[in-house]
């Protein structure tokens, strides 16, 4: 970063923009570079190179709106699978914004192997700075022959400071919403009663003498529960595959959690989480085919949001949506809405990138 920043810094002394334009680009070796011009804000856009593994996972920790989701061990788990399009913003030398994203020709997705996306940004940038941030980036886009930046929403939940400036500037871009999911959550604070039938199921699975174990092995639910009902219901695979979720975990201790349920040594359920500051995500739920008789599930959950997980501030069941988010899977949201969970949306977008001009003269 400080080579790039020392040569950036003679590049703006012996070649003079045209102060007619606004910004320009140029090119160091490999990295493509952008520079956009104001009064006020020098913002210029270099591509992630694993160089900026320490700037990018420090700025990821102490920004307002991002999760272990977007630290670069997380990201590349599955690198061989996209082509990383992640872009860092810098002003100076100070990084001030992250687009964890990947590229598929001529359009850019924040990001497609991940389960949310969006600009992360610094606790301290402001309002006018966060126009100026993304608009250089879709103009640098633009300029990098990308046609569309595709962007799924960081759900407002996971932020741990107010972050809706990207709404309002997706409102200004006239981006088009292309698909909304419903997540199912709790409030703790604010947390109702677990409903009757689910207590039900509580005390069955008490009078049967389940347990519920933590472990550091995912083997035994992947392979057991997790994988044959998927493959059984639904012809489908989990997303990640048992050496993946292994390999993130051993990464990830203290955020990726796996929690049995336990019938005379035998596996019965189990779920696996994802634990951010202020969330509990369930990422998968499965159990075998006496779940109903011996309430399972109902155990292992009333259990992690009422004990395990009572201090964090929101638990969430995650999307019952099918059909690309046009279907609700009608018993899956009932059962986790009688554990007193309600609806957030989960919200996805797509922008021109030609249209970044419509940022220009917001502030009056």
């Amino acid at each position: 970063m400080k080579s790039v920043y020392s040569i950036y810094r003679l590049f703006k002394r012996y070649r003079r923009p045209d102060k007619s334009k606004n910004n320009f680009s140029f090119t160091i070796g490999n990295q493509q570079l952008f520079y956009l011009n104001q009064p006020d804000a020098s913002f210029y856009v270099e591509k992630y190179t694993p160089a900026h593994k320490n700037a990018w996972d420090q700025f990821v920790r102490n920004s307002k709106n991002a999760t272990f989701l977007f630290l670069r061990d997380f990201m590349e788990y599955h690198s061989d699978r996209f082509e990383d399009g992640s872009l860092l913003v810098l002003k100076g030398k100070k990084v001030v914004a992250l687009l964890p994203a990947n590229r598929v020709g001529a359009v850019v997705h924040s990001h497609q192997g991940l389960s949310y996306g969006g600009l992360v940004l610094s606790s301290k940038i402001k309002m006018n700075e966060t126009l100026l941030v993304f608009k250089t980036v879709l103009t640098f886009l633009e300029q990098d022959n990308v046609t569309t930046l595709s962007i799924k929403l960081l759900p407002k939940i996971y932020h741990s400071l107010p972050a809706d400036e990207i709404d309002y500037i997706l409102f200004l871009l006239q981006a088009t919403r292309t698909r909304v999911d419903v997540s199912a959550t709790i409030e703790n604070r604010n947390a109702l009663a677990i409903q009757g039938n689910r207590m039900e199921g509580v005390k069955k699975a008490e009078r049967q003498g389940l347990s519920i174990l933590e472990s550091e092995d995912f083997g035994l639910f992947w392979n057991e529960i997790l994988v044959p009902n998927l493959a059984a219901r639904h012809d489908a695979k989990p997303v990640h595959s048992l050496e993946e979720i292994s390999l993130l975990a051993s990464r990830f201790s203290k955020q990726i959690r796996q929690f049995n349920v336990m019938h005379d040594g035998l596996i019965v359920a189990g779920t696996t989480l994802f634990v951010t500051k202020n969330v509990v995500h369930v990422q998968y739920i499965s159990a075998n085919k006496d779940k109903q008789q011996l309430g399972s599930l109902d155990f292992l959950f009333h259990h992690l949001i009422n004990e395990k997980f009572a201090d964090k501030k929101y638990f969430d069941f995650g999307v019952s949506n099918e059909n690309k988010g046009k279907n609700i899977n009608g018993g899956l949201q009932y059962w986790k809405e009688c554990f007193g969970a309600r609806a957030i949306s989960h919200e996805f977008y797509e922008v021109a990138t030609a249209n970044h001009m419509l940022l220009d003269s917001v502030f009056i």
